[in-house]
């Protein structure tokens, strides 16, 4: 618990004059101001969480937490178990989609047991095992306090571990069977809504499977009562090992003024426990793209952030974060690259904005 207590109590808010400095920099270039759009304000993000308008270049990971679930056994997903392990051994292959894009936004992927069911003999995947998948918790909780403390944990250890290493951004992604059920149960406690309204069909299971794993949220919900404004419980209860390590993740490097790509529904599950965990874990989170989950829209309502793409991606493992960190290249080299007015030797038209710098950022936060 030390580990998490020292992770929280070491955050700090972005500069947001760092920002707002890095936007006249950016208004000085050879283009009609606020013409990039949403290109500037990530700049202007970057800026923010790096405490300086001359951030570093990028080094990138990309990390991919598994897990199994109990509540698999309840039939609320298209495939068994067993592809948890499998697509372990994929991602290691190389096979998977995140290894394609990831190798195109030049970032290291870090796979992660953290309790799969039948865990394979792979070298590369690095073991945090809390156990061998969560319980069923449609009969009981997921996991103990103790488990879910030790997920988050670490992730806390995995995160400062690579970013000791020179990892300045971090991609968030997950593969575990049935952890849409988890994700839509966390997401419908910690936004106090019904799971019909944040609860999709996953992995293409038809209406009247995703009706069941509606009726299965909801029973959970009324046996274990999870406390919203304890997100360490509401792990405990209808959580995931990945779930909980991810937001491990989420803090750690909000603590070290590390960005965070989200990815999809799940990681975004995630960054809500981090962000009831400490409000300040937000400003340090860019959302990658809105998934097809009618979930994941509420939550990153909750949280304030505004997607950068809307590919209707459906399939985890850090996939839009890959796209999306792309951008994050393009954002700072728009800022160190483009010429100025000046510098190029360019008139300056007048300059007219149509919106005030705090509410770019605010669309950006």
């Amino acid at each position: 618990m030390n580990e998490l207590a020292n992770t929280l109590a070491s955050m700090r808010p972005v500069a947001t004059g760092t920002a707002e400095q890095a936007q006249k920099i950016l208004d000085q270039k050879t283009k009609p101001v606020s013409s990039l759009g949403r290109l500037e304000e990530l700049a202007c993000k970057l800026c923010g969480i790096y405490r300086t308008t001359s951030p570093k270049p990028l080094v990138k990971a990309i990390v991919v937490m598994a897990a199994d679930h109990g509540i698999a056994d309840e039939g609320v997903s298209a495939y068994p178990q067993i592809v948890t392990a499998q697509m372990l051994a994929n991602f290691v292959r190389g096979g998977a989609a995140i290894n394609v894009l990831a190798g195109r936004a030049d970032a290291k992927v870090v796979i992660a047991d953290m309790g799969t069911k039948n865990p394979p003999s792979l070298p590369t995947v690095r073991s945090h095992r809390i156990g061998n998948g969560t319980a069923n918790f449609r009969i009981q909780p997921a996991m103990t306090r103790l488990q879910a403390v030790s997920a988050i944990e670490a992730g806390i250890r995995l995160a400062n571990e690579l970013i000791d290493g020179g990892i300045n951004v971090i991609g968030v992604g997950e593969m575990g069977i049935a952890n849409t059920t988890s994700a839509s149960a966390i997401t419908a406690v910690m936004l106090d809504v019904p799971a019909e309204l944040v609860t999709g069909a996953g992995t293409g299971i038809d209406d009247v499977r995703r009706q069941h794993k509606i009726s299965v949220i909801e029973q959970a919900r009324q046996l274990h009562r999870p406390d919203r404004r304890d997100p360490i419980d509401v792990l405990t209860k209808v959580g995931g090992f990945e779930i909980g390590g991810l937001a491990g993740v989420m803090l750690a490097s909000a603590a070290r003024g590390i960005p965070v790509v989200l990815d999809g529904f799940i990681t975004t599950a995630s960054a809500l426990l981090a962000d009831g965990l400490h409000s300040e874990a937000r400003q340090y989170f860019i959302a990658a793209h809105q998934s097809t989950e009618p979930g994941h829209r509420l939550a990153l309502e909750k949280l304030g952030l505004k997607p950068l793409l809307d590919l209707h991606l459906r399939l985890g493992e850090g996939t839009g974060a890959a796209l999306a960190l792309l951008l994050l290249d393009a954002a700072l080299a728009v800022l160190f690259e483009m010429a100025s007015f000046d510098e190029a030797g360019v008139s300056r038209g007048v300059a007219c904005r149509h919106a005030l710098f705090s509410a770019s950022q605010r669309s950006m936060s």
